[in-house]
């Protein structure tokens, strides 16, 4: 068995260290394990590269030439990109005092030097296995994601009750570009409720809401609820729109400097048991779903 299958999958680690020694080690050593590497010596190169490559995890040492591992881990928790990469600390201090200090910025381990390497393969294997476990529900909505829709997809080419009903946001980009991701992923989370509360009326046992990606819904139904369901999206839908805009920019239809509203929309799609792609690919069962439009 290969050392690739050993680690189950090929994962991207960022190695924040300015001791050459060290990160030479760890760099060949995770490399030879299947994963691919980046290394930074400097907390700015850090956060830099980090943004740009979004690793899978970070090893993060605490002594750093520029600023501390402390301060690199604040700026990645702020930023919305790295926000929830797994980061462990690297660093010589044993004092209970840093490690909570590590612990309360929001660090997921603390390795103290020297260590043993294999115990930090371990370490790093096993986050990157919780952090994929994690990765099938949708960090915004927390609605299930990938191989978890795929097995209701299968289910529902399997049972002629069931049928699919989507809904995808139109617009979102623009909205979040003029109100900022706080508020684009508040609609998110509305939106999902509303599925969830949708899908709870109509199907009177194992409701199932999903999400293909940041835009793309799905609903698992009984087909015989299909135009209830369907109805009652377009409706509630149509209805909660407003709400997500400041009262005086609705009014008005437009921003405050006066450029033009960022209209959200969203269609909404439907597909029998028959009509499902024979390939559970969720890519082709949203085009099937939504065509090709626009987000």
């Amino acid at each position: 068995m290969t050392a690739l299958a050993v680690e189950d999958a090929p994962r991207h680690i960022l190695v924040v260290e300015d001791d050459t020694n060290t990160s030479d080690m760890l760099t060949a050593y995770f490399a030879s394990l299947g994963y691919e590497v980046s290394h930074a010596a400097w907390g700015q190169d850090a956060l830099s590269l980090a943004s740009k490559i979004l690793p899978d995890l970070i090893v993060l040492d605490i002594h750093l030439p520029d600023i501390d591992g402390y301060e690199v881990c604040m700026r990645l928790r702020s930023q919305r990109k790295t926000q929830h990469t797994p980061i462990i600390f690297l660093t010589e201090r044993r004092e209970r005092r840093d490690r909570l200090t590590g612990l309360e910025l929001g660090a997921v381990d603390y390795i103290t030097k020297p260590f043993d390497v294999q115990e930090m393969r371990y370490r790093v294997r096993n986050i990157l296995r919780r952090t994929a476990a994690n990765s099938l529900m949708h960090p915004i909505t927390g609605l299930p994601m990938m191989n978890l829709i795929t097995e209701q997809i299968v289910r529902v080419r399997t049972g002629a009750t069931l049928s699919v009903t989507g809904v995808k946001l139109l617009g979102m980009e623009a909205f979040g570009e003029a109100y900022g991701f706080v508020t684009h992923d508040d609609i998110l989370r509305a939106v999902g409720l509303i599925l969830r509360n949708t899908v709870a009326e109509v199907a009177d046992r194992e409701p199932f809401v999903g999400q293909l990606d940041t835009y793309q819904f799905i609903m698992v139904i009984p087909e015989s609820q299909r135009y209830l369901a369907m109805g009652r999206l377009y409706q509630r839908l149509n209805e909660a729109i407003s709400f997500f805009y400041p009262h005086q920019d609705w009014e008005r239809g437009q921003l405050e400097d006066g450029s033009p509203l960022p209209r959200i929309n969203f269609h909404i799609g439907h597909l029998t048991a028959d009509q499902i792609p024979e390939e559970p690919d969720l890519h082709v069962l949203g085009t099937a779903l939504f065509g090709q439009q626009d987000a």
